[in-house]
């Protein structure tokens, strides 16, 4: 069954280009680029540590060829995509050799906070560079919102479709959120394509994790641990303080972007938390688990606040260390 999981979460993840309501929340949507760097990365740690040298040669080759091959005809977004993939690779190998013991998620979350000092650093040297790679990204997730919108509007021209919309009011209705939908998500996500190039770079660590210890007998550290289990530093809290300070006072209103890329990556962060929790209390009771899962489809604004909710509470509270119910 783990290994079932873990096959569809990589497939999930590698199949983002095809899928529309994916596209607009990944800022690189060809997110194998990702996998071959990291995996030649862990390859690597895994020989210096016993294992076989075969697959880190094998992996190394396949980063190669990986990042030699072009992703896009935009060469602005084709170099960012190819150097972000290195650079977290690099990071997260850099991480893991001068603290062998740290679990996976501290790991990652250094080795993506490392990329972004790089890159910050590369934009400071070079101020130009920073609205270009802004600019890049979220340009590219518009246009993808437009690409979609306009694969919508050659659907919503057909015949078929006319005859289905006409006299039926409720079939229009569907038919203008989808098109406000594809007009105004992307903008929206756009904005938020720093935070969201993170997340998905620790969803890209975490998905190479478990690949290479599927692959590898040699252990770089504990596997992936469950949801139910998921937490984190709590003085990471600070910094959700710190994203609502910087848009809620005018004096520090340049900084707003920072300020909402933050409390997007962290608010993320802590709605996982909150599931962790929800999924702890409810881990004996398999119906009332599977209940959560329909209800969260059904209605994922309300699960997400109560998540987000949890996930901060857990902070103080530390929920999980409580017994859990027994009637």
């Amino acid at each position: 069954m783990e290994w079932r999981r873990f096959l569809a979460g990589l497939l999930l993840f590698l199949a983002v280009p095809f899928i529309p309501h994916l596209r607009i929340v990944a800022p690189i949507q060809e997110t194998i680029t990702f996998i071959a760097p990291a995996m030649a990365v862990c390859a690597l740690l895994g020989w210096r540590a016993g294992g076989r040298w075969q697959l880190a040669v094998i992996w190394v080759l396949l980063a190669i060829w990986s990042v030699g091959q072009p992703i896009s005809t935009d060469r602005t977004y084709d170099a960012i995509a190819r150097s972000w993939a290195m650079l977290l690779a690099a990071a997260f190998g850099v991480v893991s050799l001068l603290n062998e013991k740290r679990a996976f998620f501290p790991r990652a979350l250094s080795a993506t906070a490392l990329t972004i000092g790089v890159v910050g650093c590369i934009c400071l040297a070079r101020p130009e560079s920073m609205t270009r790679y802004a600019t890049t990204l979220s340009g590219a997730i518009e246009a993808r919102g437009e690409e979609e919108l306009a694969n919508w509007n050659a659907t919503a021209s057909t015949k078929e479709w006319k005859a289905l919309e006409d006299g039926n009011q409720t079939i229009m209705n569907m038919s203008a959120e989808v098109v406000r939908f594809w007009q105004e998500v992307p903008k929206v996500t756009a904005v938020a394509a720093p935070a969201l190039l993170a997340l998905e770079s620790l969803a890209a660590l975490a998905l190479v994790w478990g690949l290479y210890h599927r692959v590898s007998r040699v252990r770089l550290g504990a596997p992936l641990g469950r949801l139910r289990d998921f937490r984190f530093n709590d003085q990471l809290v600070w910094g959700l303080v710190t994203g609502i300070t910087m848009i809620v006072l005018p004096s520090l209103a340049p900084l707003r972007l920072v300020g909402i890329n933050l409390l997007v990556f962290l608010g993320v962060l802590y709605l996982l938390r909150g599931l962790g929790v929800l999924s702890w209390f409810l881990a004996p009771r398999r119906i009332a688990l599977a209940l959560l899962v329909v209800v969260a489809i059904l209605s994922w604004p309300i699960i997400g606040i109560f998540s987000l909710g949890l996930g901060l509470g857990d902070t103080w509270l530390d929920l999980r260390r409580r017994a859990r119910p027994t009637s």
